[in-house]
């Protein structure tokens, strides 16, 4: 395993469409493993692979109960209300948005080895979930934030 450089605003990767994962190789799993390191160390909930450099459709979160890796997610179902709740990202530095999103939605996707998986997630990880998917479709939460505003190095891990 390995961190890789996290690719920072404007950089024009953070403004692709990601490409879908056909192959379930150890590539895809040394970048899975890479992505997670990563995220790990930089205190981060959340990454998408455009956020490594990488345009594939392949996202690493974990909001508290472990890691949970994605590939080729798509939210096919959501509930409930939505919410405004303020985001950062890893690859914006000092800034942070209200973003409104679902409180609940249904994912599917695939695991490392390519088979399907479907997931429910509620509150942080509905988050973070839809804030990783729209990384894979060029959507950086600056662009659906209802405000965005600058916050002091010692506020960016809250």
């Amino acid at each position: 395993m390995a961190i890789r450089n996290i690719v920072k605003h404007p950089d024009p990767i953070l403004r692709e469409k990601a490409v879908v994962v056909t192959k379930f190789n150890s590539n895809l799993h040394k970048l899975l493993d890479d992505m997670a390191e990563t995220m790990y160390d930089a205190d981060g909930v959340g990454l998408a692979a455009p956020q490594v450099g990488i345009s594939k459709r392949v996202i690493v979160m974990d909001c508290g109960d472990g890691l949970i890796e994605i590939v080729n997610p798509e939210i096919v179902d959501f509930k409930g209300e939505q919410f405004d709740y303020p985001e950062g990202c890893l690859s914006i530095p000092g800034l942070r948005g209200d973003v409104r999103r679902h409180q609940w939605i249904k994912l599917r996707g695939q695991d490392r080895f390519g088979n399907p998986i479907e997931l429910e997630a509620e509150d942080l990880l509905s988050r973070c979930s839809q804030h990783e998917i729209d990384h894979l479709n060029g959507v950086l939460f600056i662009d659906v934030a209802d405000k965005v505003y600058q916050v002091s190095p010692d506020e960016e891990g809250e």
